[in-house]
């Protein structure tokens, strides 16, 4: 059986675009669920093909306890189950928070300086890769850097059992693993033109208060400049995370195999 990419997406704008694409050109089928609309989850244990990604969106990890958010909470408790059980995640921004958090680490305001002041990390910018490549699978052949866009105001506080394997200038947690199945970027990698155009029209008061009244201006310019670099590093980055997450699968699968 062909694997599979599940794909948890919470708003309409944030989709999966680059990582979907790769998926496909492995053959891989892309099923997509909205839990914020009612779509239940399925059982981990069911899932013996399939390669969880979940998305980000304007929401927090702690939105959880707020009315109404409800089903964020169900969502948490089943990435718990699924990491609880090794099987494959990505998680890209709210998705790598809700991982982390899973695994028992937590989310706080991101904030510079001294004193403490909160900062939203909005634009396209560098991330640094500060683990070992030649002890990270995932790192070997990359650049010492790639090109990622940042969109957020919450840093991760990684649980005990991630490796932190990349950093930015102002968040040091943007990409890590946890174990050998899990897969965390805070950052994005994966966005199109078109969807960068879908979150500045979303999000625009958040972007003005982040970079100022041109900012939505600035943001096109970039990609403009950027968009073939940062897919370029796109593609390396998350083949690579997809070839882990095959692995992952296969371990996964042969220990379920034993029981």
């Amino acid at each position: 059986m062909a694997n599979k990419l599940l794909v948890i997406q919470h708003v309409q704008h944030e989709g999966p675009d680059l990582i979907a694409e790769l998926a496909r050109e492995r053959g891989m089928a892309v099923q997509t669920l909205w839990p914020a609309s009612g779509d239940g989850l399925p059982r981990p244990e069911a899932c013996t093909n399939s390669i969880a990604v979940v998305l980000g969106g304007p929401m927090g990890v702690d939105d959880r306890h707020k009315p109404g958010m409800e089903w964020l909470q169900r969502e948490l408790d089943w990435l718990t189950s699924w990491h609880q059980q090794r099987r494959p995640v990505l998680g890209i921004c709210l998705g790598a928070q809700l991982l982390a958090v899973a695994a028992g680490g937590s989310v706080q305001p991101l904030q510079v300086g001294q004193p403490p002041q909160r900062l939203k990390e909005l634009g396209f910018g560098a991330i640094h890769w500060i683990a070992d490549a030649r002890q990270e699978p995932l790192l070997r052949g990359l650049h010492p850097s790639t090109l990622a866009l940042h969109w957020h105001g919450d840093r991760i506080k990684l649980p005990d059992q991630a490796t932190l394997l990349g950093s930015s200038l102002h968040c040091a947690e943007q990409v890590f693993r946890i174990g050998r199945h899990g897969f965390g970027l805070q950052c994005h990698v994966e966005i199109s033109g078109p969807s960068l155009e879908r979150w500045i029209a979303q999000d625009r008061d958040y972007v003005i208060s982040a970079l100022g009244a041109d900012g939505p201006e600035q943001l096109r310019k970039s990609w403009q400049q950027l968009n073939v670099e940062l897919n370029r590093g796109g593609r390396l980055l998350l083949n690579r995370v997809l070839d882990r997450c095959c692995d992952a699968l296969d371990a996964a699968n042969a220990t379920a195999n034993l029981h």
